[in-house]
Parts: structure tokens; C-alpha cells; sequence
């Protein structure tokens, strides 16, 4: 197996030069045992077996001068196949700032209060790559190939490192 030698301090710079930004939303739910967070795993081959780590908060990169809430609202529906109504979401999204990954991309979130609509199903938009590597065959594979809620223990395991600062602003913001 060929593998690509990557230096992070230069992946890390790269992105920042190219203000690789993205947008997402938390959605959380109050249970009996809790708060639960409702998050998804990356699509493709390339995390088809990986989990703790990998997960993420629906989110999108922040393209030209659209508002990041836009993106963040527009990427939820795209990346799960429901609207924030479907979800039960009202009111005003809490911000909860800004993070930095580990790559240099900064994310942006916000969390909203609601639940994912009984019986339905995660529906994801697809995205084209050679695969496998320069075969020539390009196959489509789903942005986010599953989701769903889990406590803030679990998430804070299957989180993205960078991203479960957000579990805890939600937890500061809830009190």
C-alpha cells in the first residue's frame, strides 16, 4: 500500500493561507440519562473503517459571502436529508464560536434544540473520487454514510479532537 508522506505544518499553513472555512450545527436533545448530540460519520473509503475520531457535527465549507449560519442551516439539510423544522428546531441557534482542526480548517457551530423526526432516514448528498487510487474509476460515495444521536461520553470518543470543545460550550451554555 502506497502511502503519501504529509507534513502537517504545511498541510496546517495551506489551509489557513486558503481560509478553508466551514459551517455546522449541533443538534442536542435533553433525554431521561442526559444531554445527547446528534452527529455523523464521513462517507468514502477513506474512513470506511475508522470511528473514534472521525465523527463530526453536520457542516460545509463557507464559500464566497453567504452568511456561515446560511451554510451551517443549508449543510444540515444536505449532509442528513432534513430540515431544521423536520428536526422540531425553534428558536434562535446559540452560537458556540469558533475552532481550529488539527488541518488548519476553522469550524463554526451552532446548536439548536430538537429531535430527529420518528421513522426517518439519513439522506446524504454524494460526492465523485477515483477509486481506488488511480485506477481511473470514479465511484460515488455519500458525504455522510450514517448519523445519529449519542451521549456527550460517546461523542466526546467519536468526535472529531477538535470539535468536542463544542460539547463543552453547550454544556457551559445549558448550565
Amino acid at each position: 500500500m502506497h502511502r503519501s508522506v504529509v507534513n502537517p505544518r504545511r498541510d496546517a499553513r495551506s489551509a489557513i493561507a486558503c481560509g478553508m472555512r466551514s459551517a455546522g450545527l449541533l443538534l442536542y436533545r435533553r433525554t431521561a440519562g442526559g444531554i445527547e448530540v446528534f452527529i455523523v460519520h464521513p462517507g468514502g473509503p477513506y474512513f470506511a473503517r475508522k470511528d473514534d475520531g472521525v465523527w463530526s457535527i453536520p457542516k460545509g465549507e463557507v464559500d464566497g459571502d453567504e452568511p456561515p449560519l446560511d451554510v451551517a442551516r443549508r449543510e444540515f439539510v444536505e449532509e442528513t436529508g432534513q430540515t431544521l423544522d423536520a428536526c422540531g428546531v425553534s428558536g434562535v441557534p446559540h452560537p458556540l464560536g469558533e475552532i481550529r482542526q488539527a488541518g488548519g480548517k476553522r469550524v463554526e457551530a451552532w446548536a439548536v434544540e430538537g429531535d430527529w423526526p420518528a421513522g426517518a432516514e439519513l439522506v446524504s448528498n454524494a460526492f465523485r473520487l477515483e477509486w481506488p487510487p488511480r485506477s481511473g474509476t470514479m465511484q460515488e460515495f455519500p458525504e455522510v454514510d450514517r448519523g445519529g444521536f449519542v451521549s456527550l461520553a460517546e461523542a466526546r470518543k467519536k468526535l472529531n479532537p477538535a470539535q468536542v470543545e463544542f460539547l463543552d460550550r453547550l454544556v457551559a451554555w445549558l448550565g
